[in-house]
């Protein structure tokens, strides 16, 4: 039970992202007739709560409060500035929280922000994996694959909305 649990905390990406799909499932499947929009709607509202403000919420208590432990899992000695890291993710969770009610402004800023913070991090991993033959769970694991994809399901669903009247506020 204590192994699953770790694979759990230690995947959280991957995790919270899966959730979320089911999530908007759920919410789809009881919509009385489910168009494309509504669809798109659904799983990016719940794209934006699971994978972004639920994500980044938890990045920030791991960084602040167990900050030793993941310095270990990523690989790195410990530093000062994982609790940089770790509130600049409580401001990225308080974006992806407001998005995840708000308009197209809100969700370009609720992707924009972390597909830059991710793909950084992503360079971040390649070098320490090539350098420093850095390939600890943290570094070369589920982590370093979602810092490059969540990005681009984030970018995806900002395109598949495109058509949507600027302003016009999130429905859920």
């Amino acid at each position: 039970m204590g192994a699953a649990i770790e694979f759990l905390l230690a995947n959280f990406t991957l995790n919270l992202f899966v959730i979320g799909l089911v999530v908007a499932g759920i919410a789809i499947l009881r919509a009385p007739h489910p168009t494309r929009s509504l669809v798109i709607e659904k799983l990016f509202a719940y794209f934006l709560l699971f994978s972004i403000f639920v994500s980044y919420f938890y990045n920030f208590v791991a960084h602040v409060f167990f900050g030793d432990y993941i310095a270990k899992f990523i690989g790195w000695a410990p530093s000062p500035f994982q609790a940089e890291v770790g509130f600049a993710s409580l401001g990225f969770a308080a974006v992806g929280l407001l998005a995840f009610f708000g308009d197209r402004g809100l969700r370009i800023a609720a992707i924009v922000g972390p597909t830059f913070f991710l793909w950084g991090a992503a360079g971040g991993h390649i070098y320490q994996m090539v350098a420093h033959n850095n390939f600890a769970p943290g570094n070369a694991g589920v982590i370093f694959w979602s810092d490059i994809l969540i990005p681009i399901v984030g970018l995806t669903f900002l395109w598949l909305q495109r058509d949507r009247a600027r302003g016009e506020p999130g429905r859920i």
